[in-house]
């Protein structure tokens, strides 16, 4: 049985689907066309193997990437974005230019005092 989700607002919707710390910098490493597992290790540094390829699966599963194999040896895997994903790429360039604007305030902040 497909399991359901409600939502209280857009915004609880949309951070269900792109939240982590990963899946923003994966969409951001995708919006310029399919890329490789192994340029999306190198794209996004700091990821294990094991994480990027979880978040791959979640980030597929939700519709947010397209997983295309082609059967040749050695064997290639490539990720894109789907226009579902292009649309969220695009829903978060305003965050991250918040993000931009305020990165020396956000940097200054004592985050082992925080939660």
């Amino acid at each position: 049985m497909t399991k359901k989700r409600t939502f209280t607002c857009g915004l609880d919707a949309a951070i269900a689907v792109m939240g982590g710390k990963w899946k923003g910098l994966i969409l951001f490493a995708l919006q310029d066309g399919p890329v490789r597992f192994g340029e999306l290790r190198r794209a996004v540094p700091g990821i294990s193997e094991r994480v990027l390829i979880l978040q791959l699966r979640e980030m597929e599963a939700t519709g947010l990437l397209h997983r295309e194999v082609y059967h040749q040896v050695p064997p290639k895997v490539e990720y894109s974005l789907t226009e579902f994903g292009h649309s969220l790429n695009t829903a978060m360039a305003s965050l991250g230019a918040w993000g931009e604007e305020n990165i020396e305030r956000i940097e200054a902040i004592p985050w082992d005092r925080v939660g």
